[in-house]
């Protein structure tokens, strides 16, 4: 079991918000992918989910959460938020972008907030997991508060 981290800004943002969730750690020190994470933590791969950036044919950036074994609909997501298309953002420019890293991409506490769609898959669950801010950590709450913090709408963009 990983020893316990300091508070990310996925957490603290939880927190300022009242929002009740839980933290599960793993070991970690470089990226696996989220069906590794959910393994390791013996979550479900439909209700633990992963965060992927895009940005727009427009230069606008916009975050999509789809479950873990799941592939983002690029048609789907694009038409989800008003874009004639959208391509996944360079992970070179992730860290930039919205301060987190690959493996530690929340969609609670980026440097800024971004148009957010969440694949509507979450609403058949009372819980779900996705990443915590930080390599090792994952958060788990209720979906419709993962909406209400991130001002999300829900659409199916997985494939």
């Amino acid at each position: 079991m990983a020893q316990k981290q300091e508070k990310t800004n996925a957490m603290r943002q939880l927190e300022r918000e009242n929002v009740p969730y839980g933290v599960r750690y793993y070991e970690c020190e470089d990226f696996i992918d989220g069906t590794h994470v959910a393994d390791l933590l013996g979550l479900s791969y439909d209700s633990t989910f992963k965060t992927l950036v895009c940005t727009g044919k427009t230069g606008k950036h916009y975050v999509f959460v789809i479950p873990v074994a799941e592939e983002l609909d690029l048609k789907a997501a694009a038409r989800s938020v008003g874009e004639k298309n959208v391509e996944m953002l360079h992970v070179k420019d992730l860290k930039d972008v919205t301060g987190y890293i690959r493996g530690g991409c929340s969609p609670i506490g980026m440097k800024k907030p971004f148009d957010t769609v969440i694949d509507d898959s979450c609403l058949l669950f009372d819980e779900i997991a996705l990443s915590g801010g930080s390599l090792g950590v994952q958060l788990t709450l209720s979906p419709t508060d993962l909406i209400r913090v991130t001002c999300a709408k829900t659409e199916h963009i997985s494939i």
